[in-house]
């Protein structure tokens, strides 16, 4: 059982929502189960409140933080240091606080090293990204960096598609940007060996939400969605009705987490407790229904 003492240090969620995250039930089993005096706690921060937030982190001595939507990208300006790899990407899902503010991203790591356990290679394939934020971002750069030869960019506004193509340039792949509506884009899934979903798309708060019509899947190709609650999304359900590989994006987050607890502590993480944390926590909430 948690026990918050007077020594207990402190770990942050800021984000904007974060009432749905599952990300405070597996760091707080993780820390219980390691013995660390630390606790990891949900705080909702809109943007114009991030710059107070972050200033907030380091008065009160926390040891780190998690960033999600739709901070990733915005909060690097404020931070006093930030890891090379975050750099290239773009984009910080972690700050480690040392009396300095140091930003990393543990996305892409996660994602590849979920996407791979799934049995996906990405070398010498092509992939679909629908969505242009920072875990696209992630993603992409983790895509390219596993050797992927082609990649298109899809979001609702093409500046911000091309944006993020134009980040690309150099590495070995071939980079397309198109809106997420229009026509072109269906040739380019269909052609794809990989279509990933990092739009909120079918999250708890728009639940039964597609990023893309399911008649430009076909059976044979891997389909992943960022998207871990709930575990099954329409768009993931319909994918498997048309013959593809179905991933949720559950290992991502438990990768990702395992990777950031052990920037704040210096331990390795205890993958299997954090795992069998968000799989009860998932379980519970369908029950819950």
């Amino acid at each position: 059982m948690l026990q918050v003492k007077a020594s207990t240090g402190l770990v942050a969620l800021m984000g904007c929502p974060v009432e749905h995250s599952l990300s405070p039930l597996m760091q707080n089993a993780a820390f219980a189960a390691t013995g660390l005096d630390l606790v990891y706690l949900a705080f909702a921060v809109t943007p114009s409140g991030l710059p107070a937030a972050l200033a907030g982190l380091k008065a009160l001595g926390f040891r780190g933080a998690n960033v999600t939507v739709p901070h990733k990208e915005a909060i690097i300006k404020y931070l006093d240091a930030i890891d090379p790899a975050a750099a290239r990407i773009g984009a910080v899902n972690t700050i480690v606080n040392d009396g300095r503010l140091t930003g990393y991203n543990t996305d892409a790591s996660g994602f590849l090293r979920s996407l791979q356990e799934a049995g996906f290679d990405p070398a010498g394939k092509k992939a679909v990204i629908l969505g242009a934020g920072g875990a696209a971002r992630a993603v992409a750069f983790a895509l390219a960096g596993a050797g992927c030869t082609g990649l298109t960019i899809a979001n609702r506004t093409l500046e911000r598609a091309g944006h993020l193509a134009a980040a690309l340039a150099g590495l070995s792949v071939l980079v397309k940007a198109c809106a997420l509506e229009e026509e072109e884009l269906r040739p380019r899934v269909e052609e794809a060996d990989l279509v990933v979903n990092a739009t909120s798309a079918g999250m708890a708060t728009m639940e039964g939400a597609v990023p893309l019509p399911a008649a430009w899947l076909h059976a044979g190709q891997w389909v992943y969605d960022l998207v871990y609650n709930p575990l099954e999304t329409r768009f993931l359900r319909d994918a498997r009705q048309r013959g593809c590989r179905a991933i949720s994006g559950l290992g991502m987050l438990l990768y990702q987490g395992a990777a950031a607890f052990t920037l704040w502590t210096g331990k390795p993480a205890p993958v299997e407790v954090m795992g069998e944390a968000l799989r009860k926590a998932i379980q519970d909430s369908h029950a819950a229904k």
